[in-house]
């Protein structure tokens, strides 16, 4: 999932700054004062559909924006959810037919459009690609944009309750199989994310399709079930916050909405290594409101919209054009 080295080191210093408090952007203004999003003068109206139907994660696209995109051009949005890329990617690979926006990782995006699963899209309906930041283009999953366009990115590390676990016995991905924390734990329902933990904690690769690492890969995270009480990539805040774990695997965003809830969390950035991903939007092949989601797409990268959307989700955004619009409080 590390496509650039220099490109990773960047944005992993870059998410460990946001999430200690500092600031990014130039604004420190909240997101609430920024002024409502207008219609694009470049959208022919005519040619919008009347509903427009989304599938992605379940806390990834705020209903604030949601409704204002409903709002400005008179579109219903049907909100459907996945709980991880295989999930979605199985759906449509069976020919599940309908959605015409997705939020996919890189990888994904490669095996998409290997399998002809995406539309191409039209940069001429989605003028805000211009704002995409330099070091999110030339990737090579779509090294022109063509198919997707960068929504989010974060790195994945460890969240623990300090009431719960002290600093000292959470200090890298090992730790994580402390008998310890016997059915206290929280882990993404992400194979290929766990199977690169593992691999790390064995002294490999994230990237190897050595048999041998792979196998022992597979022992290591069957020794790691009795740890863990839950598997949730959509919302592990719910259960840490509640109580119900101690700690666990999170997405850095996830990260960011537990901390700002409760001074008892920490986040680590374990030593044997962490991944930097990019999730994405893209319109799925034979989409029935391509131009619709292409409008969308361009009204997600308006600066206004995608600052609210760092305020709500606190997630690494590559839309440059929203850094002045994005405060220490919305990014910490």
């Amino acid at each position: 999932m590390k496509k650039r080295v220099g490109f990773a080191l960047a944005a992993l210093l870059v998410a460990a700054v946001a999430l200690s408090g500092c600031s990014v952007g130039g604004s420190t203004g909240a997101a609430s004062d920024l002024p409502r999003p207008e219609r694009d003068p470049s959208v022919d109206m005519s040619r919008l559909s009347a509903e427009l139907n989304v599938f992605t994660w379940t806390e990834y696209l705020p209903q604030s924006i949601i409704r204002e995109f409903e709002r400005v051009y008179n579109v219903r949005v049907n909100y459907d959810t996945y709980s991880s890329n295989e999930e979605m990617h199985a759906k449509l690979k069976a020919g599940a037919s309908g959605y015409d926006i997705i939020i996919p990782e890189i990888y994904m995006i490669k095996v998409l459009r290997r399998e002809g699963l995406l539309e191409e899209l039209d940069h001429a309906n989605i003028p805000n690609l211009k704002n995409i930041d330099d070091r999110f283009r030339g990737l090579d999953h779509d090294p022109e944009l063509r198919y997707s366009v960068p929504y989010v990115w974060g790195t994945t590390g460890i969240v623990i309750n300090t009431e719960k676990i002290s600093p000292d016995q959470m200090t890298s991905w090992a730790d994580l199989w402390n008998p310890e924390f016997q059915g206290r734990l929280v882990v993404p329902d992400d194979a290929r994310e766990m199977i690169g933990i593992a691999l790390r904690t064995e002294g490999y690769g994230v990237n190897t399709t050595d048999p041998d690492a792979l196998a022992r890969a597979k022992e290591k995270l069957k020794a790691l079930k009795p740890n863990v009480k839950a598997f949730n990539s959509d919302s592990p805040k719910d259960l840490l916050l509640g109580g119900e774990v101690w700690g666990g695997v999170v997405w850095s965003g996830e990260a960011a909405l537990v901390m700002r809830e409760s001074d008892a969390f920490q986040f680590i950035l374990p030593p044997e290594g962490v991944t930097m991903w990019v999730d994405n939007v893209a319109i799925p092949k034979d989409a029935p409101h391509k131009y619709t989601a292409e409008v969308f797409i361009n009204f997600l990268l308006d600066p206004l919209v995608s600052a609210r959307i760092s305020a709500e989700y606190p997630y690494g955004n590559p839309n440059k054009a929203a850094m002045p619009y994005i405060s220490a409080e919305d990014l910490a």
